[in-house]
């Protein structure tokens, strides 16, 4: 039996005053968007009860989405001890797409409809599993994992998933009007109580899963002989990481199609507040993936387009693009 008091370290002020940060952040982003109404102008608490219980369910489905692409960052971040990965950066959000297009594609064409409701979420963590299982195959040399190539080749499955998605959508009527709600990011006022439930609670599991091995990631993010030295079960704990980014990921996905860039500022804005320790990084991680998301959807609701609503993913675009690139940068400045 392993002795994780070998290992194990406590949790210090830091991470707590992270977790009350983004507590905060979180709490007044989801007071933001249960009383934010169309415009600048029609804030305000809600008289209609359906508009406060869709204004709620929304909340939840942003907090479950949030919160399991972030913490997919951090795990995938550890597995791959890459500091750029991310769920979409990897292929797995695209990946995940795909598998849910695909079930779409084929349910029509047995039954004549497109079904975008429940029996999705297996077909998403196949495409997941799959584009992560390509990358880390790919990428992996004798000398372990090249960063350089790890997200060369998760941008090139990213995008030849992508694609993939794209000609399903041509394929179904009307380019697959169900099938694109999901594909530009964007929280459905009609999400089933059962699926956000269902997501909810494993990221939960999840999160408490990740507190607890944090100590163990600690470890494994040092040299493979010094984590074996101090007892950690790399395998299983690879294998672990592994399944779990997967159907975190894939989760989200179902919900909210491929929101980009979630898993990995919320790691990052965690680790900057926080410190690197994992016990503290997985849960600030969450939480702030949580209030980006739901801040995000607070901005879609008020600002106003002709079009109608912006998707969130382009929201967290403009806000992880110029990150994903100043990491970048550092690294190329701390290899110089």
């Amino acid at each position: 039996m392993v002795d994780r008091s070998r290992y194990a370290r406590p949790v210090d002020a830091r991470a707590w005053r992270s977790l009350a940060i983004w507590s905060f952040l979180l709490s007044a982003a989801i007071v933001a968007r249960l009383v934010a109404g169309r415009g600048t102008d029609a804030w305000g608490w809600p008289d209609d009860a359906d508009i406060l219980d869709l204004r709620v369910a929304r909340v939840a489905a942003g907090v479950v989405v949030g919160s399991a692409l972030a913490l997919a960052g951090v795990l995938l971040q550890c597995l791959l001890r890459n500091p750029l990965a991310s769920p979409d950066l990897l292929g797995l959000s695209t990946g995940a797409g795909l598998g849910v297009s695909l079930a779409m594609f084929l349910a029509y064409r047995a039954t004549g409809r497109i079904e975008s409701g429940a029996g999705l979420e297996l077909p998403a963590l196949i495409g997941a599993s799959l584009a992560l299982a390509v990358v880390f195959a790919i990428s992996h040399r004798r000398g372990g994992l090249d960063p350089g190539t790890l997200i060369l080749v998760g941008v090139i499955v990213a995008i030849i998933c992508g694609a993939g998605i794209r000609l399903i959508q041509h394929l179904l009527p009307d380019q697959g009007v169900a099938a694109s709600r999901w594909l530009m990011g964007a929280l459905r006022d009609d999400q089933p109580a059962r699926r956000i439930l269902l997501a909810g609670g494993l990221t939960l599991a999840a999160t408490i899963a990740g507190a607890w091995l944090g100590p163990a990631m600690d470890a494994a993010s040092l040299s493979e002989d010094e984590a074996r030295s101090l007892g950690v079960p790399l395998g299983g704990l690879r294998a672990g990481l592994f399944i779990a980014s997967g159907v975190l990921a894939s989760l989200a996905v179902v919900i909210a199609g491929p929101i980009g860039f979630v898993g990995l500022v919320g790691p990052h804005a965690a680790r900057l507040v926080g410190g690197p320790a994992h016990r503290g990084l997985v849960i600030g991680a969450a939480i702030a993936g949580a209030a980006l998301v739901v801040g995000a959807d607070t901005l879609v609701r008020v600002i106003e387009t002709p079009t109608g609503r912006i998707p969130i993913g382009v929201i967290t675009a403009l806000i992880g693009g110029p990150l994903f690139i100043a990491l970048l940068l550092n690294g190329r400045r701390a290899s110089a």
